[in-house]
């Protein structure tokens, strides 16, 4: 087995970024002063599978908005941090709240600020439209662009991994 699987079959919590990974990173404001922002529904069926396959998801986001506030809800996703400017020690509370070590996180990020978490989980990862610096620091990028299915892609990885990604088509099947 190779050392990306190796590191997918270990896998506890997924833990995303949102601007730029749950979303292309563009936010609609509107006149009265709200905004909103586009998520791809293929990445929710994927949270929600592995949410049902005993995964953690989380979200650890620099921003805050009531849309990601209202996905998260939707998803049924209680790990949820906004407005965080220091990503590192907020990924420290995470683990030492759920009894997990870095070897059990994968991360997804886009930018500059995701780079200490992504330094430290164990399966560090990147849309394919991360910028340069992220995507050199990720052991594993992928083919999709953030909001576009690239979370997708990363539970998919982690599913497969841990033999529990038939099972979800199968599921269906019947």
């Amino acid at each position: 087995m190779d050392d990306l699987q190796a590191r997918a079959r270990c896998i506890r919590l997924l833990l995303f970024d949102v601007d730029g990974v749950l979303t292309d990173g563009g936010v609609l404001i509107h006149p009265d002063g709200s905004e909103s922002k586009q998520f791809a529904m293929k990445d929710g069926i994927a949270i929600v599978a592995a949410q049902r396959c005993g995964l953690l998801i989380g979200l650890l986001s620099g921003r805050s908005s009531p849309a990601t506030a209202h996905r998260a809800r939707q998803l049924g996703i209680s790990i949820v941090h906004e407005n965080v400017t220091a990503k590192l020690d907020r990924y420290e509370q995470i683990l030492a709240a759920h009894g997990l070590s870095d070897e059990q996180v994968a991360y997804m990020g886009d930018d500059l600020l995701d780079l200490p978490v992504l330094l430290r989980a164990g399966l560090p990862a990147a849309p394919a439209d991360a910028v340069a610096e992220v995507r050199a620091h990720a052991s594993w990028v992928s083919q999709a662009r953030g909001g576009k299915g690239a979370a997708r892609e990363l539970i998919e990885l982690v599913l497969r991994a841990q033999d529990k990604w038939n099972g979800i088509v199968d599921g269906y099947l019947k």
